[in-house]
């Protein structure tokens, strides 16, 4: 008896549809943190979080950085404090007041997974959904024959859609 060939489409669409399944949580919590992203210039549902430190007086704007773990630019004094972006140091106590502005754990959570570098342990997962990512653009054409009127139909939305990414990056 002889084993009949699985068409190529065959085999990409079932590929397609298993990893579509599979990787079907990555997506939602991706496409959350990206629309997320576009808000992570403002205060959208983020939390004040003020922190008080007692540090040791009569330090100097430079030494505040590495002793709060923040960037300190652009600090002005105005008598015995140190005023810098997000805060506040009282020279003569040693006092220093910072707030912040942060997502919520879970959300905080999702956007630096989002943002891994390769500091990040995930960093290779982050690879292999790109890497899926790029498969699922590509089986997309090989789903369907390309004699198929729903081939054609694709075509036109796969067209649509590149001139869309276009005016996308270059506005």
């Amino acid at each position: 008896m002889s084993k009949r060939k699985t068409p190529l489409s065959l085999k990409f669409r079932t590929i397609h549809r298993y990893l579509g399944f599979f990787l079907s949580g990555i997506m939602a919590v991706y496409a959350l943190s990206g629309i997320l992203m576009v808000f992570r210039n403002t205060d959208f549902l983020k939390n004040e979080i003020i922190i008080e430190k007692q540090l040791e007086p009569n330090l100097e704007a430079e030494q505040l950085g590495p002793l709060l773990q923040s960037k300190i630019k652009d600090a002005k004094v105005e008598g015995d404090l140190i005023i810098f972006k997000g805060g506040t140091y009282n020279k003569r106590s040693g006092q220093a007041e910072m707030r912040k502005m942060e997502l919520p754990f879970l959300l905080d959570k999702m956007e630096h997974m989002h943002k891994a570098t390769t500091d990040s342990p995930l960093y290779i997962l982050n690879i292999f959904f790109g890497v899926s990512l790029l498969f699922f653009v590509f089986s997309a054409f090989w789903m369907y024959s390309p004699a198929m009127p729903i081939f054609k139909k694709g075509m036109y939305f796969a067209l649509a859609g590149i001139v869309l990414t276009l005016l996308m990056v270059f506005v």
